[in-house]
C-alpha cells in the first residue's frame, strides 16, 4: 500500500487502484483502510506545500476505491484528515500542513467523496472566527471548489458571501493589511457573478481531466446509489460519541445512531459458509464488498426465486445495504450469457414487497439506460427482457420511461425501446395492457411521455414491423398498438 501511494501518478492509476481492490478482497477492510489512510497522510500532509497535481492524484485514488470497494474507504480517510486539520488549526499551525489538509478536503468534494454540506460547514466556521489565517483558508477552498459549490448550492454560497461581507465590514481596522480581505471579497463576488476570469490562476482543466479518468475507472461500480457522504464538520469530529452513522453498515466502535443489530449477519466473513469456488465466482463478478458477496452467494445457492427472496430478507439488511440487493440482481441478470428469467421473477417479488425496492430498481434501470451505448449486446438484450418483464407484471409502472428524451433518440435507445415495447405489446393480455398504459393517461406531469410513446409506436414500431414478423404477428402488433395508444388517451378513448 505504502509503495503504491509513493509511486502513484495518472498513468498508473488504473493498475494501482486495481491492485488495492485485490488487497481489499483478501484482507481486513478496516486494516486496509487504516493502512491506506496512514500512507496517504504521510505522502500528502507535509510541512511544505504539496504540488497541486500530485495532491489531486492521491485524492483521486481514494475516490476510486470509495466507489469500487465501499464508502468506508473515503469515510476513514475523511475522518483522519478532518481530525488532523482540527488538531493543527487549534494549535495555531503556521506551516503548510494546514493548507495541504484543506486542499485534500476540497478535492474530496471535487471527486465526489463528500457532499457540499461539509464544505459550507467549515467555511461558515472560518467566516465566524475571521482571522488572517481563516481568510487565507477560505480563499484556498474557493479557488479549488468555488464554482462547483455555486453549481451545487447557489443559495448557500450566496448566504456565505453575505455573511463574509458583514464580517469584513465589521472588522474595521482589525487587520493591518486589508489587501487579503479585499481579495477574498472580490473572489466571492466573481463566484457570485460566475466570472471565472476574475480569479487569478483559476484552471478547472486538471480536475476535469482527472474526473474523466475517475468516470472511466469506476464505471458501473455502485451505480444508482448515492456514494457521496452527507456529513457535517462536527458530525465527523464527534464520531466517537455519536457513532459513524454516516458510514452505512459501519462496523466501527462508538455509540450508533441507527440500530445495528441487523448488521451482524451481513458483515460475517463468508469463508467456511460457502465453497471457495462460489467465492471465486463472486470475485470474478466484481462482488467486491462483504455485503455484495453475501447477497451474490445467497442468490446463487438458492433453490428458486422464492427461496432466494426469503433468504435475502433474512439477511436483515438496512438502507444502502438493502439497496445493494437490487444492484447485485441487475448486474447478475445482465452478465448472464443468455437471459435467465429467474432474476426478473426475483426482482418482481421485491418490487411487489415494498415500494422502496420499486424506486431502487427504477434508479438502477435509469443508470443502465443512460449508459446503453456502452453495454455489450448480450447485456443489452438481458436488460430488455428484464424491463419488459417488470412492466408486463406491473412490478414497475410505465412511467419509468419518463427519462427518455423522445426528441433526441439515438440508435441504441431506439433499438432498446423498440424491443421492450414489442415484448410488452405482444406478450401481455389485452386487459392487462390497457391497465398498464392507462395508468399514465391522467397524470399531467406525464404528458411528454404519453406523446412520446404514441409517436414512437406509430413511427418506429409499426413502420418497421413487417421486416422480421409474420402476417399474423404484424396484425396482432397493430391491434395491441392501437389499444395501447387509446389507453394513453384515458378511459374515454377506450369507450369509443
Amino acid at each position: 500500500v505504502c509503495r503504491g501511494a509513493a509511486e502513484l501518478s495518472e498513468p498508473n492509476m488504473a493498475s494501482i487502484s486495481g491492485q488495492l481492490e485485490e488487497l481489499y478482497m483478501s484482507h481486513s477492510r478496516k486494516d486496509m483502510s487504516d493502512t491506506l489512510t496512514a500512507a496517504l497522510m504521510g505522502a500528502c500532509v507535509t510541512a511544505s506545500a504539496m504540488p497541486s497535481r500530485l495532491m489531486m492524484e492521491h485524492v483521486l485514488l481514494v475516490s476510486i476505491l470509495h466507489h469500487t470497494v465501499g464508502i468506508e474507504v473515503g469515510a476513514c480517510f475523511l475522518e483522519a484528515v478532518v481530525r488532523k486539520f482540527d488538531e493543527i488549526y487549534k494549535d495555531g499551525g503556521e506551516g503548510k500542513e494546514l493548507d495541504n489538509l484543506f486542499t485534500i478536503i476540497a478535492h474530496l468534494y471535487n471527486f465526489h467523496v463528500v457532499q457540499s454540506l461539509l464544505i459550507f460547514d467549515i467555511l461558515k466556521k472560518l467566516v465566524g472566527t475571521f482571522t488572517e489565517k481563516d481568510i487565507e483558508l477560505i480563499l484556498l477552498m474557493l479557488k479549488n471548489v468555488g464554482f462547483v459549490l455555486r453549481k451545487d448550492d447557489a443559495l448557500s454560497l450566496k448566504e456565505l458571501i453575505t455573511e463574509a461581507q458583514t464580517k469584513a465590514s465589521g472588522a474595521g481596522g482589525k487587520f493591518q493589511d486589508q489587501t487579503r480581505v479585499r481579495f477574498m471579497l472580490e473572489t466571492m463576488l466573481a463566484l457570485k457573478n460566475n466570472d471565472m476570469r476574475k480569479i487569478p490562476g483559476y484552471d478547472p482543466e486538471p480536475v476535469e481531466k482527472l474526473r474523466k479518468l475517475q468516470r472511466a475507472l469506476v464505471r458501473g461500480a455502485g451505480s444508482g446509489s448515492e456514494t457521496r457522504l452527507r456529513i457535517s464538520w462536527d458530525g465527523v469530529l464527534n464520531a466517537e460519541q455519536t457513532g459513524r452513522w454516516w458510514i452505512v453498515g459501519s462496523a466501527w466502535s462508538g455509540t450508533p445512531m441507527i440500530d445495528n443489530r441487523h448488521h451482524t449477519l451481513a458483515q460475517k466473513p463468508l469463508a467456511g459458509t460457502v465453497s471457495a469456488k462460489m467465492l471465486e465466482l463472486a470475485r470474478k463478478q466484481r462482488m467486491n464488498t462483504d455485503i455484495r458477496r453475501n447477497i451474490f452467494c445467497t442468490v446463487m445457492t438458492s433453490e428458486d426465486y422464492l427461496d432466494a427472496f426469503e433468504k435475502l430478507l433474512k439477511l436483515g439488511l438496512k438502507d444502502q445495504q438493502e439497496r445493494e440487493i437490487v444492484h447485485v440482481l441487475v448486474d447478475c441478470c445482465l452478465q448472464e450469457k443468455t437471459y435467465n428469467p429467474f432474476y426478473a421473477f426475483l426482482a418482481g417479488k421485491f418490487c411487489n414487497y415494498e415500494r422502496r425496492f420499486q424506486m431502487t430498481f427504477q434508479f438502477s434501470i435509469w443508470d443502465k439506460f443512460r449508459d446503453l451505448e456502452n453495454l455489450p449486446g448480450t447485456n443489452l438484450s438481458n436488460l430488455v427482457h428484464l424491463v419488459a418483464h417488470l412492466l408486463k407484471t406491473k412490478s414497475l409502472p410505465l412511467s419509468i420511461l419518463k427519462v427518455v428524451e423522445f426528441s433526441e433518440l439515438d440508435k441504441p435507445r431506439v433499438h432498446f425501446l423498440r424491443k421492450v415495447l414489442t415484448l410488452l405489446l405482444m406478450e401481455t393480455e389485452a386487459e392487462d395492457l390497457g391497465l398498464i398504459f392507462s395508468r399514465v393517461s391522467d397524470n399531467p406531469k406525464l404528458r411528454m411521455l404519453r406523446e412520446g410513446l404514441k409517436l414512437f409506436i406509430s413511427h418506429f414500431l409499426l413502420k418497421h414491423a413487417q421486416a422480421h414478423q409474420s402476417v399474423e404477428e404484424v396484425s396482432l402488433l397493430r391491434e395491441r398498438a392501437s389499444l395501447a395508444s387509446k389507453s394513453l388517451q384515458g378511459r374515454a378513448a377506450l369507450r369509443m
